[in-house]
């Protein structure tokens, strides 16, 4: 039986859920960037017993992940079977803080954390400006000589290779452009940009990576106006997921995972 851990965003822990099947077992590492990955932790943050901000309780252990650093311990010791990484949440912009580097994600902003102390002096990193990009595969190179250098490489490595939809689909079939959108409230995003910006970011990874698989589904990418989750370029219709994870099954990914459930990173 697999033993996956994905390190991305809903596109492929949604995998599971749509297909009917639990999520225990999964390692989920997601609302994180590379940069920030690898970054030190965010010096003076004093996350809160309870999750703030009308925070759920995965959403803002991801955030305390994110802004403490402990997902690439988990990772490793984890010890997956396969891993699987997509980049969708590669859209959020970096925050520098410090001498440490966080994920400007919505939970961020939800959850009061940028007015404690630790955050007055943050300078925003824009995702799509070239500073970004730079940190960026500089830490695709860490990542790449992590695998190489843990028990990480004896996993089976996956790309799941994602776009942001450009069309939606009604529940009658009728297709039309997706426009209006953000990345975060009140903040409109540039699909194009976004798409380029993957394209750049998944050719890199792949030189740079150990030997991948790559999963995708391009002619499937629709955002689905019925998804469960709302209309969002990255929750695409039935025929997405059925096509992913057929891919997946072909690499080995079992439909329910063999390990005791392990909590989201």
């Amino acid at each position: 039986m697999s033993r996956v851990a994905i390190v991305g965003s809903c596109i492929t822990r949604d995998l599971w859920p749509v297909r009917g099947e639990a999520v225990e077992g999964l390692l989920y590492v997601s609302r994180t960037s590379l940069p920030s990955l690898f970054s030190a932790p965010v010096g003076g943050f004093r996350p809160a017993a309870k999750p703030p901000g009308g925070l759920r309780q995965h959403q803002h252990r991801a955030l305390v992940a994110d802004l403490n650093k402990t997902a690439l311990a988990r990772l490793v010791a984890f010890r997956p079977t396969h891993l699987i990484l997509d980049f969708i949440d590669e859209r959020f912009d970096l925050l520098s803080v410090g001498g440490a580097v966080a994920t400007r994600s919505w939970e961020l902003e939800a959850s009061g954390y940028l007015a404690q102390r630790a955050f007055r002096a943050a300078r925003p990193i824009p995702r799509l400006s070239g500073a970004c990009e730079r940190m960026w595969l500089d830490a695709a190179a860490e990542f790449a000589a992590l695998v190489r250098a843990t028990p990480l490489r004896d996993a089976r490595l996956i790309l799941h290779s994602a776009r942001w939809a450009e069309t939606r689909q009604a529940p009658d079939g009728t297709r039309r452009p997706l426009a209006d959108v953000e990345v975060l409230p009140g903040e409109p995003a540039d699909i194009g940009a976004h798409n380029a910006l993957l394209a750049r970011y998944e050719a890199a990874f792949l030189r740079l990576m150990p030997p991948m698989s790559v999963v995708e589904a391009p002619q499937a990418r629709v955002a689905d106006e019925a998804h469960q989750w709302g209309l969002s370029p990255f929750h695409y219709g039935p025929d997405y997921y059925a096509a992913i994870w057929r891919g997946l099954e072909d690499l080995g990914v079992s439909a329910a995972p063999a390990s005791p459930s392990v909590p989201a990173a």
